[in-house]
This record gives C-alpha cells, sequence and structure tokens, in this order.
C-alpha cells in the first residue's frame, strides 16, 4: 500500500485513493451535497463513492463538473464510484450509460454490482415485494460489466456485500477479476475472513459505514459510543472518527465516510499522519462483533434467492 500517496494499486492497474466521501444520504439535499463535495476537494479528497439508487448522481455530476471547469481539479484527479442498481441487471451497459449522463462524465473509475439480487425494474426500496424479484444470474451482469470496461465505459469493475463464496463463484467464470469488494466494515464489523480472502485474490476492499452509520435510520451509534474507541481517541487527541477510519487505513482497507458537515470532512480527512499502537489494535480486535447493514429485507421463502440471512451472506454474519 503506498501510503505516503495516500492511494492503493487495484489488480486493474488504477490506483485508488484510500479515503473517499460516501454520499447515500437521507433525506437527499442537492445543495447540501453540491457544498459538501466542494469542500472535499478544498480539503484533499480526490474519491467520491456514489450509486444509482442514492439518487446522488446528479447533484455530484453537477459538483464535479463545476470543479473541473473552474480548474479547482482535472478529471484525470478523480475517482469516482457508481453501482449497478438490482433493478438493472438486464443491461449493464444502458444502465452505466444513464449513470454517466447523470454524473457528467465520460467514464467511471469503478462500477459496481450493488448487491448480489435481481428485481424488476423500479422495485420497492429497500424492502422489494415478493413480486418484485428475479431470478439470479450474477454470469450475465458480469460480462455486461466486462462490456463496460470493454467500451472504455469505466476503468475498473467490482462488487459489493459480497461473501468469499460469491467472489470464488464469480471468478470461475470472470474474465475480467473484481477488482474490488465493498462491504460493511468497522471495528464492531470487521470482517477479518473476507479481508484476508480478498488479499490472497489482491482484491481491494472498500468500507462502507466505516462509522457503523451512525446517524442513519439503518444504522447504529454502537461504534462511536464504544468505549474502547473512546479511550483511544481520549488518549491520542484525535476524534471518534478519525480513530475508526485510522483503524481501518491500517487494515488495508480504503474507508468511505458520509458527512455533508464541513467541519467533519474536513477532520476525517486528517487519518493519515499518526498511527494507532499496537495496544490499540489489541484492544480493538477483542471487540464483540455484529453486522449493522444485515438486509434482512431480501429474505424471503418463495421468489428470493435468498431464504435465510445465511443464505445471503454464505453463513459470514
Amino acid at each position: 500500500m503506498e501510503m505516503l500517496d495516500r492511494v492503493s494499486q487495484l489488480n486493474s492497474g488504477f490506483k485508488i485513493p484510500l479515503i473517499g466521501l460516501g454520499t447515500a444520504a437521507l433525506p437527499q439535499n442537492e445543495d447540501d451535497l453540491k457544498e459538501a463535495v466542494a469542500t472535499a476537494l478544498k480539503v484533499g479528497y480526490r474519491h467520491f463513492d456514489t450509486a444509482s439508487i442514492y439518487g446522488t448522481e446528479p447533484a455530484l455530476g453537477e459538483a464535479l463538473s463545476g470543479a473541473f471547469q473552474s480548474g479547482v481539479v482535472m478529471r484525470g484527479e478523480v475517482f469516482v464510484t457508481s453501482k449497478l442498481f438490482a433493478g438493472d441487471h438486464e443491461d449493464p451497459v444502458s444502465a452505466l450509460k444513464t449513470s454517466l449522463k447523470k454524473l457528467q462524465l465520460e467514464y467511471l473509475d469503478l462500477y459496481l454490482i450493488h448487491w448480489p439480487v435481481n428485481l424488476r425494474k423500479g422495485a420497492s426500496h429497500p424492502i422489494p415485494k415478493e413480486e418484485e424479484f428475479l431470478p439470479l444470474d450474477i454470469k450475465s451482469v458480469w460480462r455486461g460489466l466486462e462490456q463496460c470496461v470493454e467500451l472504455g465505459l469505466t476503468k475498473s469493475i467490482g462488487v459489493s456485500n459480497f461473501s468469499c463464496k460469491k467472489i470464488e463463484d464469480l471468478l470461475t467464470y470472470a474474465n475480467i477479476p473484481p477488482a474490488v469488494n465493498q462491504v460493511e466494515m468497522h471495528p464492531l464489523w470487521q470482517q477479518k475472513k473476507l479481508r484476508d480472502y480478498c488479499s490472497k485474490l489482491n482484491i481491494h476492499v472498500s468500507a462502507y459505514s466505516p462509522l457503523g452509520s451512525f446517524g442513519t435510520y439503518y444504522g447504529s451509534n454502537a461504534a462511536m459510543e464504544n468505549t474502547v474507541i473512546q479511550e483511544i481517541a481520549k488518549r491520542s487527541g484525535k476524534t471518534l472518527a478519525q480513530v475508526l477510519l485510522r483503524w481501518g487505513l491500517e487494515q488495508g482497507v480504503s474507508v468511505l465516510p458520509k458527512s455533508y458537515n464541513k467541519g467533519r470532512i474536513a477532520d476525517n480527512y486528517q487519518i493519515f499522519d499518526w498511527s494507532l499502537t499496537r495496544n490499540d489494535h489489541e484492544k480493538i480486535s477483542e471487540l464483540e462483533q455484529k453486522k449493522i447493514v444485515r438486509r434482512d429485507g431480501l429474505i424471503n421463502s418463495t421468489t428470493s434467492p435468498y431464504k435465510t440471512i445465511e443464505d445471503l451472506w454464505d453463513g459470514e454474519i
């Protein structure tokens, strides 16, 4: 990992910045997002994470377009990730072209399969109805993502919310291996098995909800309120978020905190010039593990490919 450059090399040959601004926020406010992107660029962020289902592609695109035109940054200096919605599995190429139009970009740096599930167009979110599930064919979807690379629509492709088993299955037919697996990861859900597996295969792990989805309707305050994290923050003179994010970096992953607060955006970037101690890591390694983003709504006994939560995560829960 090239920590001094604040990037990591992907198996696709491209580099991913180790901290990115997440944009999955409810309720949405386009002006807040555009201001957050401007602040992030000024602070030093060069990685922005969005998805079709977030509804933030247009505002992010406007903010980046303005930054390119005013000379704040050039397109080649920014890394943009988006994700294929489960209702667009039939035609990933068209879905990506739609995302690019919204983002006002000619190409993405990274395009991910958002979830290993196939839904009808316009399916209910976040809990699909039984009749909205369709048969899952990841092989054809992955071929669609490979076509996106071949057409120059994205530089790298990858997956999100994939278990070791799902990646293993994908690699049996992939012509282009996934460059990234973006998953929930923080000290209360450390993903060691998955990280070890991906590391052996040279698949980069990117952490969403690195603060435990603090302050969201689906998340938890548990990571920020954990006494071990609080003690480390107090001793080191760092914020709780900085401790959580630095822990992620020191596991070899990139982190994607979401904040539209100017002060926190700036604080969250200050994670490169200091380190956690060995004692800090030992204490964090002993924390009780509990997954926050479970997605029980993707489970049903009739139409979903997943009859139990263990099926969805292949026992990694």
